[in-house]
C-alpha cells in the first residue's frame, strides 16, 4: 500500500472547479498562511468595558509631543477619542459657516403623557433638526406639574426622535413624568454636527432617507402650487417654491421632485428662496400642485448627471489625519475641525473649527479660513499643506462644492487658503472621472482616486506647489477606505477588481475573484474598508454582499507570500464574529485595533437618552489569545476551517479513473494546541456534492499519530477545523494509506 503524499500550495483557489483547483484549499474561514502552512488567526480582545453608539467608519492613530497616544474613532454619529484604555466624546457641536456654534432657544417643554417618555420642545425660532440628530440641553428650566427635574436634562445628550414641525421636536426623558404639562420652561438646545446615515444604500427615484443612522422614510412635503417646465418657481415667483410645510429641511439644500433636482439658498416658511431649477444635469418638468418634495440635499452624486433610474446615498464618513499633535477631522461633503492635544483642558474640549496649535497664516487680514464642504481631506506627508479634495471653488459656500475640484492650504497654515505670490496655497480640478472618492499617502506620493481614474500628486516646488499626473484608468477607487498603502505599494478594490500601485498600476490576478464580485454589493462601496497586517503581509478589504445591510464577509491578499502563485495567494471568510468596519494596524499601539458592528445591540457610550437604531461598536484588539474575549470579560469561540481541492489517484490511466481507498492518514502539524477536527469528504463525480465518510469526522491532538478511516470514493478532500475555545493549529502536509479499489 502507497504512502500517498499531497502538498498544497498557500491561498484559496475559487477560481476554477473543485476538482480542478489542483494542490490548492479551495474554502476556509478565519484562517491565514503564513510561511506557506495555513493556520488559525489569532484572536482578539475588547479593549474596553463599554461598547460604542453607532458604527465606526473610520480610525486615526496619532502621538502628541509628550509622547501621549491617541485613536480617534469616527462614527456615524459621533467623534470620539481612545485615551489610555477610556474613551472621550469629542463631537463638535453643529457650526454656521463662519464657524459660530449654533444654538436654538427653547421656549415650551410639554410632556406629551404620565405612560410614556416622550417630551415635546416647542423653539422660539425654526431649527434645522432631523429624525435621529444628537443634542445637549442646557440652562433647563421646567414647567411645574411634570415631576421631573431640571437635572433629567441638563447637560445630558438626547436622540431627535420626530420632527412635527420646523419648531417642535421630540425626545424621551431621562424619567417618566408624573404630570402632562404642555407650556412652559425654557431651555438652550446645542446640537451635534450632523454625519450621516449608517449605512450607504440605493434606491429608486428618491425615497430613501434617514432615521436614526438606519435607512427608512424620507423627509418630505408636498407642493402647494404647480411648477411650470422652466426656470421659475411656482405662485407666480421667479425664486421660490411654496410647500405646504417647509419643517425640517436644512437651511441651504437640494429638493427632488419627480426627477428634476432644484437647489435653494434659504428658507421663509413654507417656502423655498433662492432657487435653481433643473440642477446637476437634471432637466427641468412639470410638476403639479400637490407632489411630493423630498429633501436630497444629503444625497451622493451631485456634481453629476442623476438619472431617472435611481440614487445612491453615501454613509456618514470622516477623513482623521493630523496635524503635529493637532487632530484634523473632516465630515464628508461637510466642514473640517481640529481637536489640540497639546491644552491642559483636552479631554473635555470638543473639537471645533477654532483651529489653534499651529503656524498663523500668513495673511491674516484675508484668510478665508477652512472650506466648509470637502468629500475628504489629508495632511501631505512632509509639507504639511491641509488638502481638501472635492471641495468648494467658492470658500463657505457649499453650493458651489465641485466632486472633481481640490484646494490645498499655505504650507504650515492650515487655515489659509488665499492664493498669493507670496505663499504656497492653491487649487486643481482633476479631469478623468465625475468625483474624487479617496486619497492616501504614499512615501512621497499623494495618490488621489477618482470613480474611474488614479492620479499622483507630488510636491514640485514654486509656482506650482504640486503638480498632478495622471497615471491610471478604469481604475477607479470602489469607496474612500478602500484603499491601503504599505512601503510604497497602494492596494485597492475597485468596482470590478483589485489593483496594486507601485510605479505603474497593475491588475491584481486574484484567486477568488467571481467569488468576491458575484455577490458583492457595489452600491455599498463607501462600507468598504481596507487594513494592513503588516506582521502577516496581509491586506484585508472587509465588505457588503447582496441584501446584507454592513459588511459581512472578508477578502485576504497576502502579498508577502506565494508571489510565483498563480492567481495569487488570497483567502477569505464568513464569520460574522471576524467582520470589521474599521482596521487600524499595529505601529503606534503593538498590536492592531479594530471595529465589529451589531446593528441590533445597543451601545453605551455615550450615553444617550432615548436612543433608538444607533446599534453597537466593539473595539477589539487583534492578535491576542486564541479566541474572542467580549466587553463583559466572556468568551467567545473562534471557530476556523480550512478545505482542499478533490484530488484523486493519479495513474498512467489519469487521475480519477479508478476509485481510491483510504485505510489511514497521518496527522502533521506545526502547531496543535488542545484538538482539532478532521474529516475526509468523497465523491464520485466531479459534478457531485462531496459528503463526510463514515467515520468522519476524526479529533486528533498532539499525541494522535495516525488515524484508520475507511474512506473510498473517486476523489476525496481533506477538511481541517476547530469549534471549541482554546484551540491552535497550523498545518503541514497531508499523508495517507491510499490503494487503487476499482474501477468503473
Amino acid at each position: 500500500m502507497a504512502l500517498f503524499e499531497l502538498t498544497l500550495s498557500p491561498g484559496i483557489d475559487k477560481q476554477t472547479t473543485p476538482v480542478g483547483a489542483i494542490n490548492r484549499w479551495i474554502d476556509s474561514d478565519n484562517v491565514r498562511f503564513r510561511y506557506g502552512l495555513p493556520e488559525k488567526v489569532g484572536g482578539w480582545a475588547s479593549l474596553l468595558t463599554d461598547t460604542i453608539c453607532g458604527v465606526a467608519r473610520q480610525q486615526h492613530a496619532f502621538v502628541d509631543l509628550e509622547g501621549n497616544r491617541y485613536v480617534a474613532i469616527g462614527t456615524d454619529k459621533f467623534l470620539l477619542l481612545y485615551f489610555e484604555g477610556q474613551l472621550h466624546d469629542i463631537t463638535p457641536f453643529r457650526t454656521d459657516n463662519a464657524g459660530a456654534q449654533i444654538t436654538f432657544t427653547s421656549s415650551t417643554l410639554a410632556t406629551n403623557s404620565t405612560s410614556v417618555k416622550t417630551c415635546t420642545i416647542t423653539t422660539t425660532s425654526a431649527h434645522d433638526l432631523i429624525e435621529g440628530d444628537m443634542i445637549v440641553l442646557n440652562s433647563v428650566t421646567l414647567p411645574g406639574g411634570t415631576g421631573l427635574s431640571a437635572s433629567d436634562f441638563e447637560d445630558k445628550l438626547f436622540q431627535v426622535l420626530t420632527v412635527p414641525t420646523n419648531t417642535t421636536f421630540t425626545i424621551n426623558s431621562l424619567n417618566q413624568a408624573t404630570g402632562a404639562v404642555s407650556t412652559g420652561g425654557s431651555m438652550i438646545v446645542e446640537p451635534y454636527e450632523s454625519v450621516g446615515p449608517a449605512q450607504q444604500t440605493y434606491g429608486y427615484g428618491f425615497g430613501i432617507s434617514t432615521y436614526g443612522g438606519v435607512l427608512s422614510g424620507a423627509l418630505a412635503n408636498t407642493l402647494n402650487g404647480a411648477l411650470a417646465a422652466n426656470t421659475s418657481g411656482n405662485n407666480g415667483s421667479s425664486t421660490e417654491i411654496t410647500l405646504a410645510s417647509t419643517a425640517g429641511f436644512p437651511p441651504v439644500g437640494t429638493v427632488a421632485i419627480g426627477d428634476e433636482l432644484i437647489t435653494y439658498t434659504g428658507i421663509t416658511s413654507p417656502k423655498l428662496t433662492g432657487i435653481g431649477r433643473a440642477a446637476n444635469g437634471t432637466t427641468t418638468a412639470v410638476h403639479n400642485n400637490g407632489v411630493v418634495v423630498t429633501n436630497a440635499t444629503d444625497y451622493s452624486g451631485w456634481g453629476s448627471a442623476v438619472e431617472a433610474s435611481g440614487v445612491t446615498l453615501e454613509p456618514g464618513l470622516w477623513s482623521l489625519s493630523n496635524f503635529g499633535q493637532v487632530l484634523v477631522a473632516t465630515v464628508a461633503n461637510g466642514k473640517t475641525f481640529t481637536w489640540n492635544s497639546g491644552i491642559a483642558a483636552r479631554l473635555s474640549t470638543r473639537a471645533s473649527t477654532l483651529t489653534t496649535g499651529f503656524k498663523t497664516a500668513i495673511n491674516t487680514t484675508t484668510d478665508v479660513g477652512n472650506p466648509t464642504a470637502s468629500r475628504l481631506t489629508l495632511i501631505s506627508p512632509t509639507t504639511r499643506h491641509l488638502i481638501h479634495f472635492g471641495t468648494e471653488t467658492n470658500i463657505g459656500d457649499t453650493t458651489t462644492q465641485d466632486n472633481m475640484f481640490i484646494r490645498f492650504s499655505d504650507q504650515e497654515a492650515i487655515n489659509n487658503y488665499t492664493i498669493q505670490a507670496t505663499n504656497t496655497a492653491g487649487s486643481q480640478r482633476l479631469q478623468d472621472g465625475t468625483k474624487i472618492v479617496g486619497s492616501i499617502v504614499a512615501k512621497e506620493n499623494i495618490l488621489v482616486w477618482t470613480d474611474n481614474a488614479l492620479y499622483t500628486m507630488k510636491f514640485v516646488g514654486a509656482p506650482f506647489t504640486f503638480g498632478f499626473e495622471q497615471v491610471g484608468t478604469n481604475c477607479g477607487l470602489i469607496g474612500k477606505n478602500a484603499a491601503i498603502e504599505i512601503d510604497g505599494v497602494a492596494y485597492w478594490m475597485s468596482n470590478n477588481g483589485f489593483f496594486a500601485y507601485d510605479g505603474t498600476v497593475n491588475s491584481l490576478s486574484c484567486s477568488v475573484e467571481d467569488y468576491v464580485y458575484n455577490d458583492f454589493d457595489t452600491t455599498k462601496g463607501q462600507q468598504v474598508y481596507a487594513g494592513i497586517n503588516n506582521l502577516y503581509t496581509e491586506v484585508v478589504w472587509y465588505y457588503p454582499t447582496a441584501n446584507s445591510e454592513f459588511n459581512n464577509r472578508y477578502v485576504v491578499h497576502n502579498y508577502g507570500e506565494g508571489k510565483d502563485i498563480p492567481m495569487g495567494n488570497w483567502y477569505t471568510g464568513t464569520n460574522s464574529n471576524s467582520i470589521r468596519t474599521t482596521w487600524l494596524d499595529s505601529l503606534i499601539y503593538p498590536k492592531p485595533y479594530a471595529t465589529a458592528y451589531d446593528s441590533a445591540a445597543t451601545g453605551t457610550f455615550p450615553s444617550v437618552i432615548g436612543s433608538t437604531g444607533l446599534g453597537q461598536t466593539v473595539y477589539f484588539e487583534h492578535e491576542t489569545g486564541t479566541d474572542q474575549i467580549n466587553p463583559n470579560g466572556t468568551t467567545t469561540t473562534l471557530t476556523s476551517f480550512i478545505q482542499s481541492f478533490d484530488f484523486a489517484l493519479n495513474t498512467q490511466e489519469g487521475p480519477g479513473q479508478f476509485m481510491l481507498s483510504m485505510g489511514k492518514f497521518l496527522p502533521d502539524f506545526k502547531t496543535l494546541a488542545n484538538q482539532v477536527k478532521l474529516t475526509i469528504l468523497v465523491t464520485d463525480y466531479p459534478q457531485t456534492i462531496s459528503t463526510d465518510t463514515a467515520l468522519s469526522p476524526f479529533t486528533v491532538d498532539s499525541t494522535t499519530t495516525f488515524v484508520s478511516t475507511r474512506s473510498r470514493g473517486r476523489y476525496a478532500s481533506l477538511k481541517i477545523e476547530n469549534t471549541d475555545s482554546g484551540e491552535n493549529w497550523r498545518y503541514g502536509t497531508f499523508r495517507a494509506e491510499v490503494k487503487q479499489d476499482g474501477q468503473r
